[in-house]
Parts: structure tokens; C-alpha cells; sequence
């Protein structure tokens, strides 16, 4: 998910907490920390919008259905970002510079990383590897901890 700051939204925290909480729990049963923090990020007023890949992964790791369509009916309300051409292109050279400093990131991971840089936001995100790609290129992310 990627964030940026903007004016507070009304009336959507209880279904907000519910769904994230809810749905994005550890399997011990436990809370999962960063759901509870971009919990709080949404309700604080931050915008926020997905690429439809990172909705396909949120989506696609959610095993109960009942579950499924409560946090799929809660996204709807998120605007998608869709790669442009000149989005795509500036993805392959930031694959291209990863490579030659060694390190690896998958295509979509860049994709992603390379849409946030485009749109000039952080990125929410618990993947490691989003590190690797900050620390080379003009990604920003969110600091979870």
C-alpha cells in the first residue's frame, strides 16, 4: 500500500479496524502489529492507494470467505494506481540498476517500488526486500518500528 498525507476521512474506523484486525491476524492468533499501525495511518487522515497487484496480494492471502469479502468491500473504497507505460519503463531500469549493484528484487517488487517513487509516496509494507531496493534507488518507505 502506499501512503500519502491528506485530510481525515469520517465514519470508517470501526469497519477499518475490523477488517484489518480481523483479517490480518498472525496465526497464533495474535494481532498482527502492522495491520494495527495502518489501522492508525488511515484514521489519522493519510491517503492511500493500491496497485492492483498489491490488492491481489492482500486479497489472495485471505483464507476465510466471509473474511475475503469483508476486507474486499473495504478496499473498494481505495483508489487503484495502474501503471502507465512511462511507469513500467522507469520499473525496468530500476531493475536493470538492482541488477548491476547485485542485488535481486522480483519484477513485481519493482513495479510496486518504482509506482510509489512515480507518485512521490511511501510505501507501507512488512517485505524485507523493499529494503534492498530503498537503499539503491528513491524509494520511500513507511518506518513500521
Amino acid at each position: 500500500m502506499i501512503i500519502r498525507k491528506r485530510e481525515s476521512r469520517s465514519g470508517e474506523n470501526s469497519a477499518l479496524h475490523f477488517c484489518l484486525v480481523s483479517c490480518l491476524r498472525r496465526r497464533s492468533g495474535t494481532v498482527n502489529v502492522e495491520a494495527v499501525v495502518l489501522k492508525t495511518l488511515i484514521e489519522q487522515g493519510d491517503d492511500s492507494w493500491l496497485l492492483g497487484i498489491i490488492l491481489q496480494e492482500i486479497l489472495q492471502g485471505i483464507k476465510q470467505p466471509k473474511d475475503f469479502q469483508m476486507l474486499k468491500k473495504y478496499f473498494d473504497s481505495f483508489p487503484i494506481i495502474n501503471p502507465d507505460r512511462a511507469e513500467y519503463i522507469k520499473a525496468a531500469e530500476l531493475k536493470n540498476h538492482l541488477i548491476k549493484k547485485g542485488k535481486q528484487a522480483s519484477t513485481v517488487d519493482v513495479l510496486i517500488a518504482s509506482s510509489a517513487i512515480s507518485h512521490n509516496c511511501h510505501l507501507f509494507t512488512t517485505d524485507e526486500d523493499f529494503l534492498h531496493i530503498a537503499e539503491h534507488s528513491k524509494l520511500k518507505l513507511f518506518n513500521i518500528h
